[in-house]
This record gives C-alpha cells, structure tokens and sequence, in this order.
C-alpha cells in the first residue's frame, strides 16, 4: 500500500493525519530489514512531499522501534506482519499487527539478562505505546515526536 496525503498541509491540524502508508510484510527475515528501509522512505516522504520537518532523531529512534516491534511480531507470532505508518504534524506513529493474540509485557529491570529487551526499549524511547488485542491477533501502536527536544510528559496521547 502507499501512502496518501490530502489537503493543504497548512491547514492540517496538529494530530490530524498528513500522511498514512501500510505495508504487508511476509514472515521472512528479511522483512525486519525491509520496515526499517520502509520506516526511513516513508520519513524521507514526508520531509520532501509535505515539508513536514522531520528531526535525524525521530528518524533513527522510528527505525529502531520499527526493528523491535517487527522483530517481536516475527519472533513470536506466526504469519504475516502489517505495519502502518501515520504522520501528523508533530508526531510519527507506528502501528504493528501481528496474529498472535497474547499482549506483550515489559519485564523487570535486569542489566544480567541477555536479551528481551525490546519492549523496554521501545516503552523508554516513545512518547505512548498502545497494545489492544484485536478479532484476530494484536496491535500494538507506538507514538514518536518528530521535533528534538519533545518530552513525553507533556505530549498528547495518541488517540484510538
């Protein structure tokens, strides 16, 4: 799927969508990758489409949630994973489909444990993180701002 932006972007409101793009990603390695080239297209677009400014740290921390969540899916999901990206005006978010229906939870704070970090991470680096469970699997959906210096204690939650 592509992406679609409608209207004149000086008039879009805050949280309004500028843009959105869905993307099917099979269940193969290659399709963590893949997001990631994805995520960074769909950023690349928007600065030059739609002169959204969009900071080299909401880039790269979009990339790195977009590896942990689809690297999450892929691991303990069976199938195909769906990836959604929408844009507003201050903010990217990424949304993750997966089949299984189970809800992750962060574990405990453990700097000996190797691995299984992801969901930290992701929760550490994001402005919300949203995970419902759906007819058929999950979603989780994780909201970043595209402005350096944004604080996640005074940033709107996303809505749903």
């Amino acid at each position: 799927m592509g992406s679609d932006g409608d209207g004149d972007d000086d008039c879009t409101a805050p949280d309004e969508p500028v843009m959105r793009a869905g993307y099917a990603l099979g269940g193969e390695d290659r399709c963590i990758a893949d997001a990631r080239h994805h995520a960074a297209a769909f950023l690349d677009q928007a600065g030059h489409d739609h002169h959204v400014p969009v900071s080299a740290r909401a880039k790269d921390l979009t990339q790195l949630v977009v590896s942990e969540l689809v690297t999450n899916a892929r691991k303990y999901a069976p199938g195909p994973v769906l990836m959604e990206l929408r844009l507003t005006a201050r903010a990217v978010e990424i949304a993750i489909w997966d089949s299984d229906p189970t809800v992750p939870a962060a574990r405990a704070a453990d700097p000996g444990r190797i691995g299984q970090h992801g969901l930290e991470i992701v929760k550490a680096v994001t402005e919300n993180l949203f995970m419902e469970q759906e007819a058929v699997g999950k979603r989780i959906t994780a909201r970043i701002a595209l402005a350096e210096g944004s604080r996640s204690d005074t940033a709107a939650p996303s809505s749903r």
